[in-house]
């Protein structure tokens, strides 16, 4: 019955310790202390600076446009005869890409530029030959004035002499006329003296003589007067026929010196004509080779055969340049747009190369690369967003050498710092993120440090 008893009493303080370490109702509970940790712990965290971000997506080129792949296109319409690269291949710049043949019926003449080039000089000694003519004509036209100049002066001096003649014709005359009123008078008196009785006839006979040959010479004297009158006049109307002649002659002479300079012009318009022409066709001929315009690889080529027939402009192949300055170019909301400077920090991260990214934190992600924005677009996309253009920060890590035009890449760029408990309620809201401006110091640190 006692052991019975003991048995009992030894379960019941078994049962007891379960009960105790079960329940645990006599130990204090410390869930409260972690509930405050905790709370001081997210409070703290509330606190902390966060990096207000946009994130985007974009795609990698060269910050350079000649850079970027190129077409090549045929400047000109042909046939192709020859391909002297195939894809893939890595050419440097004035490689021979392809030859291509003329297929215009205007060009297809093997001596075109030969037999332009024999017009063109056909044509300078066209006007060569007018350039002489009217180099004669001014000859000409010198000559003509000289002649006109000494003719007249041979007939002003003429007209000179008869003037003087003139002059002293007239003093004749007046002595004549003088000579012929004495004769007058004295024939008169005597004609009364021989009524009178007092001379005889032959003395009024010589008195009458002597008043007829008077008479006379005055005629004669008036004649010589009205013919040189005549002659002065006739001197004076061949001079004017003079002015005349030669006037004709210097204008015939003028005309033909025009005519030859406006033949000598048009010439010069044909040569011009020609030599564009010429110069045309040797251009043309360089274009039957087409070259590489930079060190690169040849991808995408559109034509494959020969004897294609390739168009003028047409793009025949395209050449991926060997040096590239690569950068991002990313795509932003226009609700963003107002957001961003240039000059702004970007995060990136590229298609293969893994990463850890906290996006508020940029300091504490791993695998990002650094980038600076250098342009952006006034101009809204066909997706409807802007084009960002950010160029490699190298100050901090630079970016992988494998990367290739076109991958992907995601964008974060950084805003302004603020508390996380900030971030959290403009989120919850729907606010967009503060508008941060890039301070000038910035900027000049920056490219101080560079």
């Amino acid at each position: 019955m006692q052991l019975s008893n003991n048995m009992n009493s030894a379960e019941y303080k078994k049962n007891l310790k379960s009960t105790k370490l079960i329940y645990r109702y006599n130990i204090e509970s410390r869930v409260k202390y972690w509930f405050i940790g905790i709370i001081i712990f997210l409070l703290f965290i509330m606190f902390l600076p966060w990096t207000q971000n946009i994130k985007s997506k974009g795609l990698v080129t060269s910050l350079y446009q000649e850079e970027r792949p190129q077409d090549i296109n045929s400047p000109i319409a042909g046939k192709i005869v020859q391909w002297y690269v195939k894809e893939g291949d890595i050419i440097r710049k004035g490689d021979t890409i392809l030859k291509i043949t003329e297929i215009k019926e205007d060009y297809l003449d093997p001596n075109l530029v030969a037999r332009t080039q024999q017009q063109l000089d056909a044509k300078k000694g066209v006007v060569n030959y007018y350039q002489g003519k009217a180099s004669t004509a001014d000859v000409q036209i010198e000559a003509l004035l000289e002649a006109k100049k000494l003719k007249i002066e041979q007939l002003k001096n003429k007209l000179s002499q008869l003037e003087n003649k003139l002059t002293g014709e007239r003093a004749e005359l007046s002595a004549a006329t003088n000579e012929l009123e004495l004769a007058t008078d004295q024939y008169v008196r005597q004609q009364k003296m021989f009524d009178e009785g007092l001379v005889s006839k032959t003395q009024l006979q010589q008195r009458n003589i002597s008043y007829q040959n008077a008479q006379a010479k005055k005629i004669m004297v008036e004649n010589k007067l009205a013919q040189t009158k005549q002659e002065v006049t006739n001197v004076r109307i061949e001079q004017n026929s003079v002015e005349q002649e030669y006037t004709e002659k210097i204008s015939k002479a003028t005309g033909d010196k025009f005519q030859s300079m406006s033949m000598i012009e048009g010439g010069k318009g044909d040569m011009a004509k020609l030599e564009n022409q010429v110069s045309n066709y040797t251009i043309r001929n360089g274009m039957y080779t087409l070259l590489a315009p930079q060190d690169g690889q040849i991808v995408q080529a559109k034509k494959s055969g020969i004897g294609e027939i390739i168009k003028e402009g047409e793009r025949i192949t395209v050449i991926v340049p060997t040096h590239v300055t690569y950068a991002v170019e990313m795509f932003v909301k226009p609700v963003d747009l107002p957001l961003i400077s240039v000059g702004q920090n970007v995060r990136f991260m590229f298609d293969g190369f893994p990463a850890i990214v906290f996006s508020g934190w940029p300091n504490s992600s791993y695998g990002t690369f650094g980038g600076e924005i250098v342009a952006y677009e006034n101009t809204i996309s066909e997706n409807g967003m802007f084009r960002v253009l950010v160029k490699p920060d190298n100050s901090t890590k630079k970016w992988p050498t494998q990367l290739k035009i076109g991958s992907g890449a995601q964008g974060i760029t950084l805003l302004k710092d603020v508390p996380i408990w900030y971030e959290l309620w403009r989120n919850i809201n729907g606010f967009p993120p503060d508008y941060y401006k890039l301070k000038v110091s910035d900027t000049k640190v920056k490219s101080d440090k560079k």
